[in-house]
């Protein structure tokens, strides 16, 4: 089913569409859901919330607003924030240090550079300051706050790092659009 299909059915058969949303896209959400909480088996769950909220606000989707998949995104990206900054799931946390979480973290392995084509190559030339705050506010969800309890420095340092990540990263990949320009004209012109 395409997209325009899986609207119209959104619309009349909720149910069914979020079977079809799940055909479809499934696989991306439950990978962006377990970057942001960590582990599969809560991803798991926090994709069946995910989809009982799709199912519950269908009537809400507006196409002009957006993508169906990026609509399905957020719900998902939301509802997993949600559930990491619940207390039940701060305390069944295991606890390690922050150098090895980054270092661990499956969002840097092979398989997701390939995936998200050289952007967590990309992250990880990054100085490590300005890594592990694109880590913990972007890839798993955190707020400025906890942030800055989680690194303990100031609020604004945080902030700092995070523009200046930003904007190094931004670099970064314009020189890697550059770079594939110039690949695929090379390519073409053959």
């Amino acid at each position: 089913m395409n997209d325009s299909q899986i609207i119209s059915l959104l619309q009349s058969e909720p149910r069914e569409a979020v079977k079809e949303i799940l055909s479809k896209y499934g696989d991306a959400l439950l990978g962006i859901i377990i970057k942001i909480v960590g582990t599969k088996e809560v991803a798991e769950e926090v994709l069946q919330d995910s989809c009982i909220k799709i199912w519950k606000n269908a009537e809400k989707y507006d196409r002009a607003k957006g993508k169906l998949f990026t609509w399905c995104l957020n719900i998902a990206r939301n509802t997993a924030i949600d559930r990491i900054r619940t207390q039940k799931f701060q305390r069944n946390k295991t606890s390690k240090s922050l150098k090895e979480d980054v270092s661990n973290n499956v969002t840097f392995s092979e398989e997701m550079q390939v995936k998200d084509v050289g952007l967590h190559q990309q992250i990880n030339k990054l100085e490590e300051k300005y890594r592990v705050i694109i880590d913990l506010l972007y890839l798993k969800g955190y707020t400025q706050q906890e942030a800055t309890d989680e690194l303990n420095i100031p609020l604004g340092t945080v902030k700092s790092r995070a523009r200046i990540a930003i904007r190094e990263l931004r670099k970064l990949l314009s020189v890697l659009l550059l770079l594939l320009t110039i690949v695929i004209s090379l390519l073409l012109t053959k």
